[in-house]
């Protein structure tokens, strides 16, 4: 098939993806700026935050990952012009995350223990605390808010999560500005300062969206006149038996990366702060495969709910090629640039902390090129993921994922992670290992099914 084929569906794709992406943006964006505001005050402030947040993408990845259920069975129905079936969708989804996001939060606070059994340095553990009790009560808006989000993803209508979350963001900065620094006689808080900010904006996020999503049209009917508590337990099943390969999915993959983030705090705090630069940076571009992995859920769950199965793959390998060319650019930049983006999240005028500012940012530079090197693997692997989402195929991509991530990239972190080893660079190593397993097994499920199809078709 001639390449134009696949670039005409580049402008499309990308109108479809760019809002996921400044949206998913957003929330790592929350993180960024979280990182730099708590960086100027110390490397224990910023590995204090790394350690709590690393609690948090564990929790976060089991509710994000179950929400993303809700959108191939509202593109489904939206192909197929079922209301009924949509908001039915709607509603069991937006119950479930509602439910999951307080377990996921008691889950947090009883976890809290974990963190004096880790041999992190104490130091950290004890900033850490405080600071995980706030973020904790905000995985219940957050949860909401993605049930919302996965549903106006279903609808096509991407742009508006991502206007609640680009005003979340504006609010989040302002009030970390204002908490962690004390300034404009509110109190001086520290990084507890910028668990408030975060909490703060997330609860506006999901009043936000609600607003936006009543106010038009096409998803008006669906988000209004809810009786929440009349379920139907067939569509709780169907929801569940989706989301719950969906959120372990997920939950294997940010586990890896959490893992890498307490194998740091073995070799010291200051490994801990680079390894978490370094993921901070990393995740923004991950965001950007990530909204192109939605708009592959979206349209082949179309496509496959108008049984167009040719198209479907067309479509696929389009997204697929637009995510490897985009990956190329963020590997070059991080090469390029592996010295100079550090140096954002720390202050060298700061006297007192010069030598552990200065041992941060040359390993941070270091994992960078690492970074560099998966960012192909990393694309493909999310992107293929929310295809074989679209395609409603969860539970051998979940056994995939596993394999990929615990059975060949943790123990290879683990062994070349060692003091004696590779330290910090040898954990990235195995994060690169265990993403390019994926990437390559998820491609062959992907390919194997739609040929399937197409075939059982004609």
């Amino acid at each position: 098939m001639q390449l134009k084929n696949y670039t005409k569906e580049f402008t499309y794709n990308w109108q479809l993806a760019a809002p996921v992406m400044l949206g998913m943006l957003g929330h790592t964006f929350v993180s960024f700026v979280d990182n730099i505001m708590v960086g100027q005050l110390g490397t224990a402030e910023l590995a204090a935050v790394s350690l709590g947040n690393s609690f948090m993408f564990i929790a976060m990845s089991l509710g994000i990952g179950f929400s993303t259920a809700i959108t191939p069975l509202i593109a489904e129905a939206d192909a197929e012009k079922n209301f009924e079936k949509g908001k039915s969708t709607f509603k069991h989804g937006l119950f479930l995350c509602t439910f999951i996001g307080m377990a996921l939060f008691l889950l947090v606070l009883l976890a809290k223990p974990l963190m004096h059994l880790m041999k992190q340095p104490v130091e950290v553990v004890e900033l850490a605390i405080p600071y995980l009790d706030l973020v904790a009560f905000s995985l219940i808006p957050l949860i909401i808010f993605q049930g919302f989000k996965q549903f106006s993803d279903g609808l096509s209508m991407t742009r508006y999560p991502m206007y609640a979350t680009i005003v979340a963001n504006i609010l989040n900065v302002v009030f970390n500005y204002l908490l962690i620094f004390g300034k404009f006689g509110f109190p001086e808080m520290g990084i507890v300062g910028a668990a408030y900010g975060t909490l703060i904006s997330r609860i506006i996020m999901v009043c936000h969206i609600w607003f936006l999503l009543k106010r038009k049209e096409k998803s008006k009917a669906f988000v209004t006149h809810i009786k929440f508590f009349v379920l139907n337990k067939l569509m709780l099943r169907r929801i569940l038996d989706l989301g719950s390969p969906s959120a372990m999915q997920m939950f294997f993959e940010v586990g890896i990366f959490t893992a890498a983030v307490w194998l740091s705090g073995l070799l010291g705090k200051n490994p801990q702060a680079a390894n978490q630069i370094a993921l901070n940076l990393s995740s923004m571009t991950f965001m950007v495969a990530t909204g192109l992995s939605v708009a592959a859920m979206i349209r082949i769950g179309n496509q496959k709910g108008l049984k167009n199965y040719t198209y479907l793959r067309q479509i696929a390998f389009s997204i697929f090629l637009l995510g490897i060319i985009l990956a190329f650019c963020f590997a070059a930049m991080f090469f390029l640039l592996n010295n100079q983006l550090p140096r954002l999240y720390v202050d060298f005028d700061d006297a007192k902390n010069l030598v552990d500012n200065t041992e941060v940012i040359k390993t941070a530079s270091k994992l960078l090129i690492a970074a560099a090197i998966f960012q192909i693997s990393d694309s493909i692997q999310v992107i293929v993921l929310g295809a074989l989402r679209g395609l409603q195929d969860v539970k051998i991509p979940t056994i995939i994922t596993f394999i990929s991530y615990w059975l060949i990239g943790f123990p290879i972190s683990w062994f070349l992670g060692k003091e004696t080893a590779f330290g910090s660079f040898g954990i990235w190593l195995g994060l690169l290992a265990g993403l390019t397993t994926a990437a390559i097994l998820l491609y062959i499920r992907f390919n194997y099914l739609t040929k399937k199809l197409i075939n059982t078709n004609e």
